[in-house]
């Protein structure tokens, strides 16, 4: 019996557990704001707070895989952040990078999503949530390989 229909015939409903890495100055206030104005999204997401997403270590995604999570999620600074001119460039290496690694280690790589989002931006971090975690819905819970 598959993991669905064994959650079918039990009435269970997956909900997928999302971890965020948002930054402290950019993306992080967009996200708060979400939450002060009451927009809905999972309460199966979970934000990290980090000073610039080009500081993301890769095997910390993998490591946020093997506990439980269902996806990451990198509320990148884009070309805003205040820290270095070429984050984006940086950023980028280190999805490509983690999307790779996960790969080899028998993640999809489509359980990692980046995008870039202001201190304004609750609308669109709230649409990404959604659509994010309908997609982890459709692929299912992250086996520990």
């Amino acid at each position: 019996m598959t993991l669905e229909a064994s959650k079918q015939e039990t009435g269970e409903v997956f909900t997928p557990k999302v971890l965020v890495f948002s930054t402290n100055n950019i993306s992080d206030p967009g996200i708060d704001l979400a939450g002060s104005a009451h927009m809905h999204y999972s309460p199966s997401v979970v934000t990290l707070a980090v000073p610039c997403t080009s500081g993301i270590v890769p095997a910390w995604i993998l490591h946020a895989l093997d506990q439980g999570f269902d996806g990451v999620f990198i509320a990148s600074d884009g070309e805003e952040c205040a820290y270095l001119t070429d984050c984006a460039e940086r950023s980028a290496r280190i999805f490509e990078t983690a999307q790779t690694t996960m790969q080899e280690q028998g993640y999809a790589p489509q359980r990692l999503k980046m995008a870039a989002l202001c201190s304004v931006c609750a609308e669109p971090f709230v649409k990404y949530m959604r659509e994010f975690s309908q997609m982890l819905t459709e692929l299912g819970p992250a086996q520990k390989p």
